[in-house]
């Protein structure tokens, strides 16, 4: 232990021989915020006047003795507030020299009158005041710079503590997901929960964690997405449902990975993947509105969010960088060797079709350059397991991704409801992942029995929270927006 630490140790050995140490009996009857949103722009002789009385806590974050009298200012969730603690006041000196030795960090609670000083500060003139939790170990004086990023992430309350900017963002996050929630309802969709343990995983391309069930004896995976769920529901009935959980993929971390994450999926019945974009668009810019964000700056890129959002399919959006293959989008041969020539680190699986290249292609030459918010559309059905094909060209489907800023942050498309073109394109998968792709899925068959009852035509979407969020808070890592995001052991 540090030299701080052994003597803020003795410190609370006295507390506990008088038993003062971590009690459970203090009680706040409003907190710092209210209080200065209240109160804060009232004149002293009206705060005087009215003779309010308080009773707040919260954590000490500064102190200055000045012999009989002190300050001490707390913060606690919501805002930060100054006492004043005079000794006479107090009941003499052996209440109020103990308190001389409180350290920084240390929770307190105190009762007394507001009044404001002679600088103009809204303080609380106390006339009772106790220690409520120890702090044993020193904040930091600064937080801030390289040095520290690793460190805010792993001891994420330390950060909370001293860091506005941090309590804002997730703040901030908080009000989104509501936002979110209050948008889909007005929309009549119903909020669901679905099996996070799935027998088998799919819904996505990703590569799942494996758990093992002991009473059952048999594995089971973290769901990659409810998709596959929240679809049966449509086949059961329910013809507008969404859930916002948790989804796990098995890998690398990144400013935009981490093994977990937020998503919202949301299915309606009858619609298609126009409705889908309608949908998607107008949630975010709700919860722009209610956030009251218009333009943010993101990656370097200012992204006007009360604009439409442009539409482009993905062969064109190729074809711009790329006119000599216009007209030869299912040409394999010809856009492998053009993929080899844009991006030769590409490692193409025997089981590649033309439109595994196409991605590959748009990925390098046009997503890193779509700044504003952008719909790409038409992607190829050799990418597209779930989404239904195109009535004038089957080799495309009925597809939307949604980019900013060179970033992913929503995916949707009309739904496959024919079970016999369902089940081709998982058997390709599962070819696919013999082959070699950890991230293909296998043959579902209870979903294909599902389809097979038959379900309405539907259109979905899956909305990264994450990234949406770290979009409206201006943030460059998705650490910056989970309270604790996956680290390597220390």
């Amino acid at each position: 232990m540090s030299e701080q630490m052994i003597v803020r140790r003795d410190k609370l050995s006295i507390q506990r021989e008088q038993g003062l140490a971590y009690r459970n009996t203090w009680r706040s009857t409003t907190t710092l915020s209210a209080i200065r949103s209240q109160y804060g722009e009232m004149s002293a002789e009206a705060l005087v006047e009215m003779g309010i009385e308080v009773s707040i806590a919260g954590r000490m974050v500064g102190h200055r003795v000045m012999g009989k009298s002190s300050f001490a200012k707390i913060q606690d969730g919501e805002g930060e507030l100054q006492l004043f603690l005079n000794r006479d006041a107090l009941g003499g000196a052996d209440i109020y020299n103990p308190t001389k030795k409180w350290d920084l960090g240390d929770i307190i609670g105190a009762k007394g009158t507001l009044f404001i000083t002679k600088t103009g500060e809204l303080s609380v003139k106390v006339s009772h005041i106790e220690i409520i939790s120890k702090c044993l170990r020193p904040l930091p004086e600064k937080w801030h710079g390289l040095s520290d990023i690793e460190t805010r992430y792993r001891q994420r309350y330390v950060d909370l503590m001293v860091s506005a900017e941090s309590r804002h963002i997730f703040r901030t996050r908080s009000k989104a997901v509501s936002l979110l929630r209050q948008g889909l309802e007005s929309r009549g969709f119903m909020e669901v929960e679905t099996p996070m343990l799935q027998t088998q995983a799919g819904g996505a391309a990703a590569t799942p964690f494996i758990t093992h069930h002991n009473a059952l004896d048999m594995d089971l995976f973290l769901r990659i997405a409810p998709e596959l769920y929240l679809k049966r529901l449509l086949v059961g009935g329910f013809e507008r449902v969404f859930e916002i959980n948790r989804n796990f993929r098995n890998e690398g971390l990144d400013a935009t990975h981490n093994p977990e994450f937020t998503m919202v999926e949301f299915y309606q019945a009858y619609a298609d993947f126009n409705d889908a974009m309608d949908n998607t668009e107008g949630l975010i810019r709700d919860i722009a509105q209610g956030l009251n964000v218009s333009k943010v700056t993101w990656e370097g890129i200012e992204v006007d969010l009360t604009q439409p959002f442009q539409h482009i399919r993905m062969d064109e959006a190729v074809f711009e960088k790329r006119p000599d293959l216009r007209g030869h989008a299912n040409d394999k041969a010809l856009l492998a060797t053009v993929c080899l020539q844009e991006k030769p680190d590409v490692k193409p699986l025997l089981t590649w079709k033309a439109g595994h290249y196409l991605l590959a292609l748009f990925e390098t030459l046009v997503e890193p350059h779509l700044q504003q918010p952008t719909f790409i559309t038409h992607y190829p059905v050799d990418v597209s397991p779930l989404a239904r094909r195109n009535n004038e060209d089957d080799t495309v489907t009925d597809r939307f991704e949604l980019f900013v800023a060179g970033r992913e942050i929503a995916n949707g498309f009309s739904e496959l409801n024919d079970p016999d073109d369902q089940r081709a394109r998982f058997v390709a998968q599962a070819q696919a992942k013999d082959a070699g792709d950890a991230e293909a899925t296998g043959v579902d068959e209870d979903y294909l029995r599902a389809l097979e009852f038959g379900m309405p035509p539907a259109a979905g979407v899956g909305i990264g929270v994450d990234r949406l969020v770290m979009l409206l808070t201006e943030q460059h890592s998705i650490r910056d927006v989970l309270l604790f995001p996956h680290m390597r052991p220390e």
